[in-house]
């Protein structure tokens, strides 16, 4: 038995290492295999390396070459740009020895010429030294002549002159002799001087020239396509209600209400306000705005009437006719307001009144009467006077009060002091410069007439209008007009005054000659 196993131990160990050599064998040729195959890969891999080394070697060099290409590309723009700055450099300097040249030669020729002036002007001024001196030796030589003509001294042949002259002016100190001696005769005229210089120097008025629109703020633009409404629903609505044009364009944040009447308009404004800041702008809400802004307003010219004939003083007065008084400041006349105006003739007339011995009060009611139809214009047929009047009849007014409403316009005499009161100043208010827009233009027009007559006299400097065109100053140039010459000068320009412009009162003409010397201390 361990026979048996020490055999088959011997056999396993032989069995055993004949496998490990077998083995050990396979395994050697294997490994030569893979040697193989790796250098067979090695191998490709170099020829590969080799090829892309050869293939990249070519490609830089070609980069190379394209470089080099822009680099001289590059480098004659350069050059080129170069070259052409140096040209435009040397063009603009060309150009600007050439300007310089020119300029020069410029300031040389206006040198010159500068030199001919000043020769030429001392020439003149030469020439009119010999020509003055011989006109002086002339007219010496003339007087020669007529004293030796004549049988006459130098001082007999003045004193005839003179005589002569002084028959020539005679019928000038005749018509301003008449012309003081009918002032003298119309006592009453220096009396009404004085009586309105006493008004106009303690009442001051303010007029307000009122425009044709009036402009309503919007906080954004929006609100303008709101105003329009769907088809145009909500303007529509707003124009047929209050009768005005409410104008919608490119003016940012603003629409502008449209009327002649002032009244309307002013509602107008007022209610569009209240729309924009309530938000709700429809035609039912536009309806009940409208409605109450209209109540407002009458309440409240109803009340600025009272208040203004508390404030004047003149006793009880019918509530229509208040209403109508405070709906004055909503109405113009040649851009005067209407309120102003009437204000300003009340308070004129209740001290010429009171300076002439009639009845303050009832003077300044009639003058605060007297345009009171301009507030019934707008809504019914006829003149202002007509209508004032009619309405004073019916609330039983002064017949003082009814003379002055027709009296104002020359539609009936005047018949009592009250009324004469009342007209001059209600011409007082109306005429005096700046007061409406056409008085104002024709007074300008006739400051520009007077001070062009003034200016197109030969040796005028200067000629302004002042004192509201009452009196021109004239400025003339004392090197060609002596002291003899200014005073025939003035006489002329205020007889040329006299014959082409229209004017009230004087006119004072005033021809200043005057001679500075000026020297610098250096």
């Amino acid at each position: 038995m361990l026979n048996e196993i020490l055999l088959g131990g011997s056999i396993a160990t032989v069995s055993g290492l004949f496998g490990f050599f077998i083995s050990k064998k396979i395994t050697h040729a294997n490994f030569d295999v893979f040697v193989d195959k790796a250098k067979a890969k090695a191998s490709a891999i170099e020829n590969e390396a080799q090829h892309l080394l050869h293939k990249s070697s070519l490609k830089s060099q070609q980069i190379e070459l394209e470089a080099t290409k822009q680099y001289e590309s590059a480098k004659d723009r350069a050059k080129a740009d170069m070259h052409q700055r140096e040209d435009d450099v040397i063009r603009k300097e060309q150009s600007f020895i050439r300007y310089k040249q020119n300029e020069d030669k410029r300031l040389r020729d206006e040198g010159r010429i500068l030199e001919v002036k000043r020769v030429d002007l001392e020439r003149n001024e030469k020439s009119l030294e010999s020509l003055k001196k011989r006109y002086e030796a002339k007219i010496d030589e003339a007087l020669h002549t007529i004293e030796h003509s004549a049988g006459m001294t130098q001082d007999e042949a003045r004193k005839v002159l003179l005589e002569n002259i002084e028959e020539k002016s005679r019928a000038d100190v005749a018509h301003i002799v008449r012309r003081y001696e009918n002032e003298a005769k119309q006592e009453g005229k220096k009396k009404a001087n004085y009586i309105l210089a006493q008004a106009t120097s303690r009442f001051a008025g303010n007029f307000a020239s009122e425009r044709l629109t009036n402009l309503v703020h919007l906080e954004d633009d929006d609100l303008k396509g709101r105003i329009i409404g769907k088809e145009g629903r909500n303007i529509k609505a707003l124009e047929t209600l209050m009768g005005v044009d409410i104008i919608i364009d490119d003016t940012p944040n603003a629409i502008l209400v449209s009327s002649f009447n002032l009244y309307r308009r002013a509602i107008a404004t007022k209610t569009l306000q209240l729309l924009i800041e309530d938000g709700r702008i429809q035609p039912a809400r536009i309806e009940e705005i409208f409605d109450k802004v209209s109540e407002e307003f009458e309440d409240g010219i109803l009340t600025e009437g009272e208040e203004l004939i508390a404030d004047m003083d003149i006793g009880v007065m019918h509530p229509e006719l208040v209403k109508l008084i405070g709906k004055l400041r909503y109405r113009a006349s040649y851009g005067q307001n209407a309120l102003a105006h009437t204000l300003e003739v009340a308070h004129l007339a209740g001290i010429m009144a009171s300076e002439m011995g009639g009845d303050s009060r009832l003077a300044k009611r009639a003058g605060l009467l007297h345009d009171i139809g301009k507030s019934l214009t707008h809504d019914n047929d006829g003149s202002h006077v007509d209508l004032g009047a009619e309405i004073c009849n019916r609330y039983n007014e002064h017949s003082v009060v009814i003379n002055a409403i027709y009296a104002h316009h020359g539609h009936e005499e005047i018949n009592s002091i009250e009324c004469g009161a009342v007209c001059a100043a209600d011409a007082l208010s109306a005429a005096r410069p700046g007061a409406r827009r056409e008085v104002l233009e024709s007074f300008l027009k006739r400051v520009t007439q007077i001070e062009e007559i003034a200016s197109q006299h030969s040796g005028v400097k200067q000629a302004y209008a002042i004192n509201a065109g009452r009196e021109v100053r004239v400025i003339v140039n004392a090197t060609l007009i002596n002291d003899d010459e200014s005073i025939l000068m003035s006489r002329e320009i205020a007889k040329e005054i006299e014959e082409k412009v229209q004017y009230p009162g004087e006119i004072k003409v005033n021809v200043i000659r005057e001679s500075r010397a000026v020297e610098y201390a250096k």
